[in-house]
């Protein structure tokens, strides 16, 4: 398939984002790119549970919902979200052929991901409501180019200081400085990231709200409910919290709505978020600080086979020390990585350094704790292998 063949002439890794490159493609074409009411969600952790849970909630009112997330475990269709279901093979051709009619030999200069979010509009052609997952950052984000309806911000910590900004300040006013003229932002920030995005908000004359949902009393059980049933991991209701707000925001539902549309709600279609995958094994793809210490909150009372690895310009040493208190021993997983190298002799120098006890990853013991966390490409690798066994 074409799409597939361009796909393979493209790296998935850059080491710098392109500034005007992506906006000049935009302003080239921005006349044949399909018109929808676009969403961005930008932040460090919980963007993509909190479109695919604000896709749902859309899609039972019965818009017609398109969510674009990145990056995917097994194939690059999981990126593509339509109305419930991943994009086909054949709905991807379609719209590569669209998208190389308008574009011509300019799709040989587009990024692995600026491919995929031009992409996306045209597989979400007839989409009501399109839900955008920014890659990297905000401001120069490949989904920032379009025009945006609504802003999400989820929490916003450190991670991709290379080329988001050395501290949380730099790191943040990269990505809210990207808000549109309606936004929502979680309460739960530093007060400096809270003020930050206050100003920005000023600046630009927008109306910007801090989420306040999960202090309504009513709504909070049925909440805690959903995430009871599905046995969700406690972080997955912060991001349902955001969402059913923005969703209360954009299509105006009231108190009363909201708990019906929980109710409704059906299980999160989403892989990789604190997932149990066996009675002993549990799935993580947050691979940053943040990340981690959700994690410790979740296995506080336990310990844990860490199956980990990590790619060279990830800081192991922050991670790995925020989840030494529910470490057993570290399992380092090796795989192949053509576009970015692991970390390697740095990673074992971070482990001795931390005194944790290490081995080389060979099998899963019935009578042990694992938690597979890192990259989405740890987590693929690790299950293709589970699978297989």
């Amino acid at each position: 398939m074409k799409f597939q063949q361009t796909l393979s002439q493209k790296t998935m890794y850059v080491q710098k984002i392109s500034r005007f490159f992506m906006f000049s493609m935009y302003e080239k074409y921005k006349k044949f790119i399909p018109k929808t009411k676009n969403i961005q969600i930008i932040g460090t952790n919980g963007k993509g549970s909190t479109g695919r849970f604000l896709a749902l909630l859309l899609l039972e009112q019965g818009y017609k919902v398109g969510h674009y997330t990145s990056p995917h475990i097994f194939e690059f269709n999981e990126r593509f979200w339509l109305n419930g279901k991943i994009a086909s093979n054949e709905l991807l051709e379609k719209a590569h052929e669209k998208l190389e009619s308008v574009f011509l030999e300019d799709v040989k200069k587009l990024s692995y991901f600026e491919y995929a979010t031009f992409l996306a509009f045209f597989i979400f052609k007839d989409c009501d409501y399109v839900i955008l997952e920014a890659g990297v950052g905000g401001e120069y984000d490949a989904t920032s180019v379009f025009e945006i309806d609504f802003s999400i911000f989820t929490k916003i910590g450190f991670d991709h200081q290379d080329l988001l900004g050395k501290n949380l300040e730099e790191i943040a006013r990269t990505k809210l400085k990207a808000m549109s003229a309606k936004a929502l932002i979680n309460h739960k920030q530093e007060a400096k990231v809270l003020n930050l995005a206050q100003k920005i908000a000023n600046l630009k004359r927008a109306s910007l709200s801090i989420s306040l949902l999960e202090k309504n009393n009513f709504i909070n059980p049925y909440v805690q409910e959903y995430i009871q049933k599905h046995n969700f991991a406690t972080f997955l209701k912060d991001n349902l919290f955001l969402a059913l707000e923005a969703f209360s925001k954009i299509c105006a539902k009231n108190e009363k709505e909201l708990i019906q549309s929980i109710k409704n709600l059906p299980k999160l279609d989403l892989k990789g978020r604190c997932e149990q995958i066996s009675q002993n094994i549990f799935i993580d793809v947050g691979h940053n600080e943040m990340a981690a210490l959700a994690l410790v909150e979740i296995f506080k009372e336990k310990k844990v086979h860490l199956v980990y690895n990590c790619f060279l310009d990830k800081d192991s040493y922050k991670i790995l020390k925020v989840l030494k208190p529910i470490i057993k021993i570290v399992e380092i997983y090796d795989y192949e990585s053509k576009d970015r190298p692991l970390a390697g002799s740095v990673l074992l120098d971070n482990l001795e350094k931390l005194d944790i006890v290490y081995q080389k990853f060979e099998q899963i013991k019935k009578d042990e704790l694992y938690l597979v966390f890192g990259s989405f490409v740890l987590v693929e690798k690790f299950l293709r292998g589970y699978n297989e066994r």
